[in-house]
């Protein structure tokens, strides 16, 4: 499936202002910044596994399936329930305190997360 495979860290724009919005501390922003992750994504239909290892041996693990209720773990590591839906190939979830969408664009997976008019944007090259 289009979303099936495994994601290095490339880039990303705007972390600080976002993560400053979200509430966190100045030590945790900084703390995470650079955080060389690895985002595997295995996709079956409409079920999804999205796992992600952080530096320093971290992981989260969120299943879903499109259009179903779910829990979703945050970034920050706090549960709650959402549906999580497809709009034009992009993958796109309502958190408590953020909007996200993720997206394959060429060999990258591109996610957004958006607060108010700040926008967060992380890229992720596809490993072979």
């Amino acid at each position: 499936m289009a979303f099936t495979g495994k994601f290095e860290f490339e880039s990303e724009k705007n972390y600080d202002e976002f993560m400053k919005h979200l509430g966190l501390p100045a030590d945790v922003i900084a703390k995470w910044h650079g955080f060389k992750i690895i985002t595997e994504v295995q996709q079956d239909g409409q079920d999804f596994t999205w796992t992600q290892y952080y530096s320093g041996g971290n992981t989260m693990t969120n299943k879903f399936t499109i259009g179903k209720e779910c829990e979703i773990q945050t970034m920050g590591g706090k549960k709650f329930k959402a549906t999580v839906k497809m709009e034009g190939g992009k993958v796109v979830a309502d958190f408590p305190n953020y909007h996200q969408t993720s997206e394959i664009v060429g060999d990258k997976l591109v996610e957004i997360f958006t607060i108010g008019d700040v926008t967060y944007e992380r890229v992720s090259k596809r490993l072979a």
